[in-house]
């Protein structure tokens, strides 16, 4: 079933307030992963432009927190969503999955694993991970599934992906082994994988693999001012602004804290920094200024990059600022304010904003990608009422695990 059509057209900016502005770009963006889902599974196409079966993983798991939303702001109903649900997690329960984690692309119909590269044929945890905070959320949210969801994140044997030392390991491969070899450690998107493998009721791995893994990497703790703004964790200038994302879909950075940083300031001080360099905008790129910014992982006109004040490419991604509207929403308004009225006639589709545009190659993205049109959904959602980050924090495991990892944080009930 397809949402009823949506209008092109865009009201000026005195007819539309802000509210109603947020309510109908989450809808409309709402569109890629219902009308535009798997036609087997309703699991989520990598991009507009992949083969018809491909479908990613991680982005799944964000499609999955985009049905929460729609149910609850009723685009849908609660038993469409549901339905659609049942039949993402009827190709789930009989994929192809490697000690129980999940490949990042498979085929929506079959379960079957599609190679990412010629040795990543595999397990992908941090895919997994993103996926299974999707299924979380939805576990506290439709309780006719989940037993179903619940057997899935108890499926995953995170310490086999830990190989008995003390760190994560990303992939691993039927055939190949361990031998992309590539350990996760930080700072970036892979809090999330830390926080789930010790949580994990059936295959936890101890907290010392984050304290001694994640943590200890040269880009983990800063502590440096970059435009008169301090920043506690990351590489130089903060690096992509999905570093304050995908983790935080649904757990809540909000008075979250550890020795290492306090996780609200962290993003804050991230996404300040990211939009004070398109303001100074030190190279000269056409468009950069205080409405128009945002610098994370997008499509540019020659492929696929990770955008970032250190690695510049005049490329803006409208996921940036939308997915930092818990953060910095007084910076946010006005990006998306400018993306819609101003370069409207541009950018917005059918199917929500095109994922990126470079204004000095005259350039705009054709595509749309989950993993960045997710994001916009989800962390909307989280600035205007908090949902995900309060289904997700209910979790008890989830609890359990950021007080065994040392974190402090409000309590949710469930």
């Amino acid at each position: 079933m397809s949402l009823s059509d949506p209008s092109l057209s865009r009201p000026a900016r005195e007819q539309i307030s802000d509210e109603a502005l947020l309510e109908l770009v989450q809808r409309q963006t709402f569109r890629y992963f219902w009308d535009f889902g798997h036609p087997v599974s309703g699991l989520a196409r990598d991009r507009t432009a992949s083969p018809h079966d491909l479908v990613a993983i991680g982005g799944s798991g964000m499609a999955v927190m985009c049905l929460i939303v729609a149910a609850e702001r009723g685009w849908i109903t609660r038993d469409q969503a549901a339905t659609r649900l049942g039949q993402m997690l009827d190709v789930l329960e009989r994929a192809e999955t490697h000690h129980g984690a999940l490949p990042h692309f498979m085929n929506g119909a079959t379960g079957a694993t599609i190679p990412f590269s010629e040795k990543d044929d595999g397990g992908d945890l941090v895919e997994t991970a993103l996926l299974m905070q999707g299924l979380l959320c939805a576990r506290q949210y439709f309780h006719e599934h989940s037993a179903r969801l619940d057997a899935l994140w108890r499926a995953v044997d995170w310490q086999w992906y830990s190989r008995g030392r003390n760190v994560l390991y990303w992939h691993w491969s039927p055939r190949h082994g361990f031998v992309l070899n590539h350990e996760i450690r930080g700072w970036n998107e892979c809090l999330i994988a830390y926080v789930l493998a010790v949580a994990s009721p059936t295959h936890p791995v101890a907290p010392t693999l984050y304290h001694e893994g994640y943590a200890k990497s040269p880009v983990f703790r800063n502590g440096l001012s970059y435009y008169g703004i301090e920043l506690p964790l990351g590489p130089p200038l903060g690096g992509p602004l999905f570093f304050e994302h995908y983790s935080f879909l649904g757990l809540d950075p909000r008075g979250l804290r550890d020795r290492y940083a306090d996780y609200w300031a962290q993003a804050v001080a991230h996404t300040r920094i990211n939009h004070a360099h398109c303001v100074k905008n030190p190279r000269a790129c056409a468009g950069y200024g205080p409405e128009c910014w945002g610098l994370t992982a997008s499509v540019q006109r020659d492929g696929y990059a990770a955008h970032a004040p250190d690695c510049d490419s005049c490329v803006i991604a409208p996921t940036a600022a939308l997915s930092s509207f818990p953060y910095c929403p007084e910076l946010a308004m006005p990006a998306l304010r400018h993306f819609f009225h101003d370069l409207g006639d541009r950018l917005w589709r059918p199917q929500g904003f095109a994922d990126a545009f470079c204004l000095a190659q005259g350039w705009v993205s054709e595509e749309h990608l989950a993993i960045d049109q997710g994001p916009i959904i989800v962390m909307i959602e989280n600035y205007r009422s908090g949902l995900l980050w309060r289904l997700f924090m209910s979790c008890p495991e989830i609890q359990a695990s950021l007080d065994a990892l040392g974190f402090s944080y409000p309590v949710v009930s469930a």
